[in-house]
Order: structure tokens, then sequence, then C-alpha cells
């Protein structure tokens, strides 16, 4: 909105009076939406904890686990559905400083209200004490499936046709290689929808102590504003050489104005954590981890680095496979554990690791598999 504004009065600011030509620039406009979102974040952050504890929209933490229970106990009653404070951030940021013809911006907004929605209604449903289905624990595992899933194809499908003349989006790109491969169409459809339904899922499930899921989301942001931005944009204003080529990643021409848009999830984020840090004054719910986990995924989709964001998101993918994981292990073993409670953050919890000490070591580790995905670059 704000470019938007200042292009049509272009003439005024950047030749006639002023001589202001930053607002032009991908990064300038990054590093305005990552301050615009913080900001809002720290802002509205009290307002919507306020309105929350008015409505009793408390968690009550529940494990099938009487000493994970006993150590948890002291979060009952903590608001939850806190991450509308970062969808509201994201959003308004986006919607302030990103170019709204760009139709990766345009699907990044309709992804993040999609899943918003979503968690919104499975939050509402399984917490607050005034609704008539409160004997329900939320959305059905298939009724929520179906929602992420749905959202999944029609993002898919708006991304095929973006991409129908990008000829490096239509190749599949692996770490370490430096060629595309060959892709078919009906390929890129299951696998956009496999990660968006997947990345989802795997935030949400690490959204289990106070700042675990924000902070490892803030590092994955930051990488994934990283790529969007490289893989569009020039070396220099004089030069037609792309850091893409330089780089040996795929070429996505507008994909930089997406960096703007992971900007403002770091920023959102972190001002959640002002509130969100241990001990939490609220917790993101799925209303937060859902959209955020989506943006994940779209952010590998849209740059083609869905294999590098394995490793970008590594605790995102440990967390997820420690549950799948103990699933397969009790089923086949008669009920043996494999960890003492899945997601693994709570195996370590149980271990004698203070809560803190499992959040800090989680932000460490996700911090080194983002550095070990950049080292990756140039390896080609």
């Amino acid at each position: 909105m704000i470019y938007h504004l200042l292009w049509y009065f272009r003439d005024i600011f950047t030749e006639r009076v002023l001589h202001f030509y930053a607002y032009q620039n991908v990064m300038f406009r990054c590093v305005s939406a990552l301050l615009t979102s913080l900001w809002i974040a720290l802002f509205i952050g009290p307002k919507i904890i306020r309105w929350l504890m008015r409505k009793k929209i408390g968690d009550r933490p529940e494990f099938n686990h009487t000493a994970l229970n006993e150590l948890t106990k002291g979060k009952a009653n903590t608001p939850t559905m806190g991450g509308l404070i970062i969808v509201f951030s994201v959003l308004s940021s986006t919607l302030l400083w990103a170019k709204l013809n760009n139709p990766f911006v345009q699907k990044a907004i309709f992804l993040v209200v999609w899943f918003a929605a979503l968690g919104g209604v499975d939050d509402w449903l399984k917490l607050t004490s005034r609704t008539r289905y409160r004997s329900r624990s939320g959305l059905n595992a298939w009724e929520k499936l179906i929602f992420q899933i749905a959202g999944s194809v029609l993002i898919a499908s708006f991304l095929f046709f973006d991409f129908s003349n990008i000829t490096d989006a239509k190749l599949f790109w692996l770490p370490f290689y430096k060629y595309g491969l060959p892709l078919a169409n009906w390929m890129f459809i299951l696998i956009a929808i496999f990660y968006l339904s997947a990345t989802s899922n795997a935030v949400n499930l690490a959204d289990g102590m106070d700042g675990l899921a924000a902070g490892c989301v803030g590092i994955v942001s930051l990488v994934l504003a990283l790529l969007c931005y490289v893989s569009s944009e020039t070396m220099s204003r004089i030069s037609p050489v792309t850091w893409a080529s330089y780089l040996l990643l795929p070429h996505i021409p507008q994909a930089g104005e997406l960096s703007i848009f992971y900007s403002a999830i770091l920023g959102a984020v972190l001002g959640f954590l002002w509130y969100n840090c241990y001990p939490a004054q609220t917790f993101m719910g799925d209303v937060g981890s859902l959209p955020l986990g989506a943006a994940m995924g779209y952010g590998a989709l849209v740059s083609r680095n869905e294999i590098l964001l394995l490793i970008i998101g590594g605790v995102f993918v440990i967390e997820l496979m420690s549950v799948v994981l103990q699933v397969t292990y009790f089923k086949y073993t008669g009920g043996k554990r494999l960890f003492r409670c899945a997601p693994l953050h709570h195996h370590f919890h149980l271990a004698g690791w203070s809560e803190p000490q499992v959040v800090v070591r989680f932000w460490l580790l996700a911090a080194a598999f983002a550095a070990l995905a950049l080292a990756t670059l140039k390896i080609r």
C-alpha cells in the first residue's frame, strides 16, 4: 500500500522535491516490513492477550503422561490463540510494504488467511468456554486435513499457472547439484500439496513450549527471505547478472517480493516472543502455527528449494519424525515407547532439562541447520 502510494506520487518523491528512491529497493522494504510488524506485534499484544483473558480462552495442556502433566500444570489457563498477534502483524506489514500486484505476494496473503481461519476454528472449538461444541476437542483430524489439502490444492494450482513461463520453476532442484531435474506437472502438484500440509503440521507439533516454535520459525523465515531475494534480484543496478546465477540457484522472476513477506513474519514472531518467552503470557495456538508452517512450505515451493527446506527447517523435521517414529514403534511393539514422550522436546523435558534449556538448545540447533543450508548454496 505504501509502495503503491509512493509510486503513484513518484514524480514528487523521486524527481521534483524529495529525491526519495529507497522505497523502490526490495531490501529497504524488507527492513521496513520487519520493523513495522515488530512494532505492531508489540503494540497489539497486550490488547489481544487481555481480550483472550476476558473471553476465558485459556489453554489446559493435557498429555497421556502423568509426569508431563505435572511439569506443565503451571500453564493452566494461559491465554492461547495468541497467534492472532502474528497473523495481524504479518498481514498488516505485508499489505503496507509489498507490491500487492505481485502474484506470489497475493497467494501468500491468501495462504495466511486460509490457514489462520482453519486454525482459529480449531482453537475456538477446543478452548472457548461459551461454545455449544465444548465437548469437541477441536476439529476432527479428517476435517482438519480436508481443509489443509483444499487450501494446498488452491495454492498449488495457482502456482502452476504462475510457473508456466518460468523455465527454472518447472524443474526440481537438489542441493549439491547445479542442474534442475525434469518434473512432471502432476508431480509438482503432489509435492506442493504434501509440503504445505506437512509443514503446517510440523510447526504445530513444535508449538509445545514457551518460545520454541516462534524462535525456530523466525530463523527459518530469515533464510527464506534471503532465498526469495537472491532467486530474482540482480547483483547491482547496472549488472544483468542475478544472484541466482552466481549462487547456482533457480531463477524465479518476481519472487524477490516475497522476501518482504518473510521479513514481516520475522518481525512478527520477534514481537510475539516478547509475550511468549518463558514464562509465556500467551500461547500461539493453531491460529498461529498452521499459517506459519504453511508459509514455510510456500517459500520453499516458490524459490524451488523443497529439499533444502528439509535442512533449513531441520528442527521441525526432527519434531515431526519423532512423532511418526513414536506412533509406529508403539503400534508394532505392543505398547512400548521409543521416546519418553513425543514430540521430541517433551522427551528432553522429561529427561531433566528445564523448559528454557530445551527451547534455547533447539534454537541453537535451528540456527545450525540454517547455517548448513546456506553453506550449500555455492557447493554445487
